[in-house]
């Protein structure tokens, strides 16, 4: 008799309950306080997960429901059974800021003069929407505060207080937001360009066509490149990499460049390093190509794609162009080529 009793209709049954006679009636009727640390959230709502599981015991069959006293809360008792049943229990701590979110902080620490601002600061509580649009962090990880304006104001104080200029004692900012500190101290247009493209993006819905990743991914990107390819310290992050990425599978988009090339060349070839697929794979390898977005989307925004801003390239020239950040121009990756194949 206990926890791992509990059973999904039950839980659902207690959560009907609650829903019909409010909070305050179902925890005095089972005798339960408020929670303070963990929530079970079921389609858009909140509730009181300790209580939930003590009234769901009651609806076992020959089973009264548990009290407070029979059994403590908390991550490794209600949380976890919870999860186990298949609710979603967020953890008290919110996952660690990643590059993506401390761009957009730092950009605004950068707008305030390198000082850090206050949780009531409009641009604070409009950061904070921002943030909670990006598809970075599984919604299960993100705790009741998720990137609230308190915890955006202390970030913008750990960032304030690493800048060079900073007389006070700094606070106990990570590895990350000094790391990008740096990267805006010594290239502010170009991070600020990489800011915009995040928060126009975010605004927009582009990224919406991005998956939020799931609890048990081992590599957030999943951008189709190997995750130390896809590198997290970018100067872009990885957002804007993983919808550049989507664009670029785009199988209209590359089907139309395509016949646009096939219009003035007899069959498909890298247009870096000219392999032709076909030459190579016969029928197989007809028209085989990948399709490459010219300028990155930090850059150019959220603006329609001409076929212009395209170029089609070969497998290894594509992953050569993506390798590093900054990423190589196409002419670039030719002069490459061209230089390492000439005869000595």
């Amino acid at each position: 008799m206990g926890l791992a009793d509990l059973t999904r209709p039950a839980v659902l049954a207690a959560i009907r309950e609650y829903d019909k006679i409010g909070q305050d009636a179902f925890l005095e009727r089972y005798g339960f306080d408020r929670a303070r640390a963990f929530h079970l959230r079921y389609e858009g709502e909140r509730y009181d997960s300790k209580a939930i599981a003590g009234a769901a015991h009651g609806y076992l069959e020959g089973r009264d429901p548990l009290r407070a006293s029979e059994f403590s809360g908390g991550e490794s008792t209600v949380a976890k059974r919870l999860r186990e049943l298949g609710f979603i229990v967020p953890p008290r701590r919110s996952p660690d800021w990643v590059r993506d979110e401390v761009i957009l902080a730092c950009d605004l620490v950068m707008q305030n003069q390198w000082r850090q601002l206050e949780d009531s600061d409009e641009r604070v509580i409009d950061l904070s929407g921002v943030l909670q649009l990006l598809p970075i962090h599984p919604h299960e990880l993100r705790s009741d505060t998720f990137r609230n304006p308190n915890g955006v104001a202390r970030k913008t104080a750990d960032i304030a207080s690493q800048h060079p200029n900073y007389s006070g004692r700094p606070t106990n900012g990570g590895r990350t937001d000094r790391l990008v500190l740096q990267d805006f101290l010594d290239q502010p247009e170009q991070m600020h360009a990489v800011a915009e493209g995040l928060r126009d993006a975010a605004l927009s819905g582009a990224f919406k066509q991005l998956p939020v990743p799931q609890v048990d991914d081992t590599a957030i990107g999943g951008d189709g490149f190997d995750d130390d390819d896809s590198d997290a310290s970018a100067p872009e992050g990885r957002l804007l990499r993983r919808w550049h990425y989507a664009r670029e599978r785009d199988r209209g988009l590359r089907n139309r460049k395509i016949a646009e090339f096939l219009r003035h060349h007899p069959r498909v070839i890298c247009e870096v390093c000219g392999f032709d697929f076909e030459a190579v794979y016969g029928d197989r390898g007809s028209q085989f190509t990948e399709c490459h977005h010219i300028t990155p989307l930090h850059a150019s925004g959220d603006t329609l794609t001409k076929l212009n801003d395209l170029i089609l390239l070969c497998s290894n020239c594509h992953r050569m162009i993506h390798r590093k950040s900054p990423w190589l121009t196409p002419d670039e990756l030719r002069a490459l080529v061209e230089a390492h194949t000439q005869s000595p």
